[in-house]
């Protein structure tokens, strides 16, 4: 009968995976975690999931982080509440890659302190650089941005 007791107590601890990678600190709140997960950005044992998967001791936890980062850990343990993170470290084992280096990232289209307020040239270098405006509609016609042709 005690047998039976663990059994079904093993087979109930799970957890839900947007809760967990909440509590580890993969993600900065509990709804950033289902966010990740309804936007197909986590994934367990290779399968995309939904916020309330049943999440076990041995899955393996892939969460795609902002900026393209990827974290892969295993769970060793299962935890329900936010720990601090030498506690959390210690829920599971971290296989991910090193992230890159600070010099490969490096800042883009940083001005210098003191030269003033940027002119429009400046701006649409800037812009440029960092790719912030694509070919949008009417741009490619050599006509400014919301003009069609024939309203004068």
């Amino acid at each position: 009968m005690a047998s039976e007791t663990s059994e079904t107590q093993a087979q109930t601890q799970s957890v839900r995976v947007d809760s967990w990678i909440w509590a580890v600190r993969l993600v900065k709140t509990r709804s950033a975690g289902a966010a990740a997960c309804k936007g197909g950005h986590v994934k367990v044992n290779n399968v995309s999931v939904k916020p309330a998967h049943a999440l076990r001791v041995g899955d393996e936890v892939r969460v795609r982080q902002p900026g393209g980062r990827e974290r892969l850990v295993v769970v060793k343990r299962l935890i329900r509440k936010r720990v601090g993170a030498p506690v959390a470290a210690e829920t599971y084992v971290d296989n991910s890659p090193p992230p890159p280096p600070r010099e490969v990232i490096g800042p883009v289209g940083v001005r210098d302190r003191g030269t003033g307020r940027p002119t429009k040239r400046d701006r649409r270098e800037l812009e440029r650089l960092r790719g912030v405006f694509g070919q949008g509609p009417g741009q490619d016609s050599g006509q400014g941005p919301g003009v069609e042709s024939g309203q004068h």
